[in-house]
C-alpha cells in the first residue's frame, strides 16, 4: 500500500531547507493579496457579468457572485489552515500528501495543470482577443488568422506567455512587484468604470430584481448539466434556480485564490500571511464583482446587454465610448496579472512534485542567482505557450472549473483528516467550525460541478484515467519517499 503511504509534515518542511532546492522567502502579507487579486480579477468581471444577467439571473447577478464567493470562502477557511500549518509549495498537491497519501496527492497535482496551465492557455487567447481590439482602435489590424479565439497561430498569446515566462524565471520579488503595477492599473480602471457608471444609474432596470423564472431545457445529450441526466431537474432562466444555476458560470471568475498557497514557501512570514493572503484577496474581489454587476445592470435592461464585451457595451449604450478603450486597458492588464500568478502556481506545484521524485528530479533545481524553480517555468511556459499558440480552447474551459472544485473538495476534507491524524501540528489559523465548514464546503463545490455538462465530467475521467496511468509508468518507480522507506527496510 506505499501509494497510499503519507509523506510527514516535518519531512516536508524539512525539503524546503534543501541546499538546491531552497526558494527564497521575499513575499509579505501585502505581495500575496495582490498575487490574490492578480489572478482573480480577470475575464470575469468584464464578460461574465453581462452574459449571466441577461441568460440567467437578471439583476440578481449580484446575488450569484454572492454565493460563488461563499462557496469559495468555505474553501477558503480550509486553505488557510493547510497553508499555515504545511508552509511548502504545491498547494493541494502538498495538502493531499500530508493527509490521503502519495498516489491521491498524485492525482490532484495532475488535476492541478487542468486549474493552472489549461486555464492560463485559456486566458491568454483571452488577452489576444483584447489586445487586437485595442489595437484596431489604434489603427494597427491584425489578421484573424494571427491573433484572437479562432488563429491559426496566435501570436500575441505566445507572446504574452513568453513575457510572463521571463518575468517569473528572474525572481519572484521581480514577479511581486510587476504584479503590484499592473493590478493598480486594473483596479484603477474597475473603479473608474463603478464611479462613472453611477452617473448613468437608472432605478427600472432593477425592477424586477429577481425575474420570474422561465423554462429553460438545456441542451440534450452529453451537453447537457449532469443534474438535469441525474435528477430530471430541468435549468430555468432567472428566479431563484436561474440565481443558483448562474453560479456555476460565475464560479470561473473566483479561481484563483487558491494559488496563493503556492507561494508558501516564498512567504516572510507564512503563518501569519498566507491566510491574510487568501481570505483578503477573496473577500476584496467579491467587492468589486458584485460591485460592477450591480453598475452594469443598472445602466443597462439586462435583456439587451452584449455577451461580448457587456461592461463596454454598456457605455457606448448611454454615448459614453471613451469607456470601450479604458476598458480595453483594464482588460488587458488584468489578464496579464492572470496569465502571471497561474503560471507561477503550476510552476511551485511541479517543483514540488519533482522534488517529491512524481517527476523528473532534474526539474526541481533552484537557479543559483535568481533563486526560482527555473527549469519547471520554462517548462511550464513552453507547453502554455504551445497550447495558446495552436489550440482553440473556449470549448474546454469548464474543464478549468471542475478540475478547481474537486481540488475544493479534497482539501476541505484533509482538514479534517489532519485534525484527527495530526491533532499535535501547531495551527497559527484554524478553520472555524470544524467539521461543519469543511463539510459545507464540499456541500457547495458538488452542487456547483452537478451543474457542469456530462461531457466535461466525461473529459474529467479521461485526463483523470490519464494520470493514474502517467503515475504507475513513472511516478509510483521514482518516488522518492517510496525509495527512503525501501532503503530504511533493507538497513534492518
Amino acid at each position: 500500500m506505499s501509494m497510499f503511504r503519507t509523506k510527514p509534515v516535518e519531512q516536508s518542511i524539512r525539503d524546503t531547507e534543501e541546499p538546491g532546492h531552497r526558494l527564497r522567502r521575499d513575499l509579505s502579507a501585502t505581495d500575496l493579496v495582490v498575487f490574490g487579486v492578480g489572478v482573480i480579477v480577470g475575464t470575469g468581471i468584464f464578460v461574465l457579468t453581462g452574459r449571466v444577467a441577461r441568460d440567467y439571473a437578471g439583476p440578481g447577478v449580484a446575488f450569484s457572485f454572492v454565493i460563488a464567493g461563499v462557496v469559495c470562502a468555505l474553501a477558503a477557511l480550509c486553505y488557510a489552515e493547510f497553508a499555515s500549518t504545511v508552509p511548502v509549495a504545491g498547494s493541494a498537491y502538498t495538502f493531499s500528501y500530508a493527509t490521503f497519501g502519495e498516489f491521491p496527492a498524485w492525482i490532484i497535482g495532475w488535476d492541478l495543470i487542468l486549474e493552472l496551465a489549461l486555464a492560463a492557455a485559456v486566458v491568454a487567447v483571452g488577452w489576444s482577443g483584447y489586445a487586437q481590439s485595442l489595437l484596431q482602435t489604434m489603427g494597427i489590424d491584425l489578421p484573424d488568422s494571427l491573433a484572437g479565439e479562432n488563429a491559426v497561430f496566435n501570436i500575441p498569446a505566445v507572446l504574452v506567455v513568453l513575457l510572463v515566462t521571463a518575468v517569473l524565471v528572474l525572481g519572484v520579488r521581480l514577479s511581486a512587484r510587476f504584479n503590484q503595477v499592473v493590478v493598480a492599473i486594473k483596479v484603477a480602471v474597475i473603479g473608474l468604470v463603478i464611479v462613472a457608471g453611477l452617473f448613468f444609474v437608472r432605478a427600472d432596470n432593477y425592477t424586477p430584481l429577481i425575474p420570474p423564472a422561465q423554462s429553460n431545457p438545456a441542451t440534450e445529450g452529453i451537453k447537457a448539466p449532469l443534474m438535469q441526466v441525474l435528477f430530471g431537474i430541468t435549468p430555468v432562466s432567472y428566479g431563484w434556480l436561474g440565481v443558483f444555476a448562474a453560479v456555476s458560470i460565475v464560479f470561473f471568475a473566483y479561481i484563483g485564490f487558491d494559488i496563493v498557497a503556492s507561494a508558501a514557501e516564498e512567504s516572510r512570514n507564512p503563518q501569519r500571511d498566507l491566510p491574510i493572503g487568501i481570505i483578503g484577496s477573496l473577500a476584496l474581489c467579491t467587492v468589486l464583482y458584485v460591485a460592477v454587476s450591480l453598475v452594469v445592470v443598472g445602466m443597462q435592461d439586462y435583456t439587451r446587454l452584449s455577451e461580448a464585451a457587456p461592461l463596454a457595451d454598456a457605455f457606448k449604450a448611454v454615448g459614453q465610448s471613451w469607456a470601450a478603450t479604458v476598458i480595453s486597458v483594464g482588460a488587458i492588464a488584468g489578464l496579464t496579472t492572470v496569465v502571471l500568478i497561474l503560471m507561477l502556481g503550476q510552476s511551485r506545484v511541479f517543483f514540488a512534485m519533482s522534488r517529491d521524485g512524481l517527476l523528473p528530479a532534474w526539474l526541481s533545481q533552484v537557479h543559483p542567482t535568481y533563486g526560482t524553480p527555473h527549469r519547471t517555468t520554462i517548462a511550464v511556459g513552453a507547453a502554455v505557450a504551445v497550447l495558446a499558440g495552436l489550440i482553440p480552447l473556449s470549448a474546454l474551459a469548464e474543464l478549468v472549473n471542475i478540475g478547481t472544485l474537486f481540488a475544493f473538495m479534497l482539501v476541505s476534507v484533509g482538514v479534517v483528516v489532519l485534525r484527527r491524524t495530526r491533532p499535535d501540528l501547531p495551527r497559527s489559523f484554524r478553520t472555524p467550525l470544524v467539521p461543519l465548514v469543511p463539510a459545507l464546503s464540499v456541500l457547495a463545490c458538488l452542487f456547483v460541478m452537478l451543474n457542469l455538462p456530462v461531457e466535461t465530467w466525461l473529459r474529467f475521467a479521461g485526463w483523470m484515467a490519464l494520470g493514474t496511468l502517467v503515475y504507475f509508468g513513472y511516478g509510483a518507480r521514482h518516488s522518492r519517499l517510496r525509495r527512503t522507506a525501501e532503503a530504511r527496510s533493507t538497513a534492518r
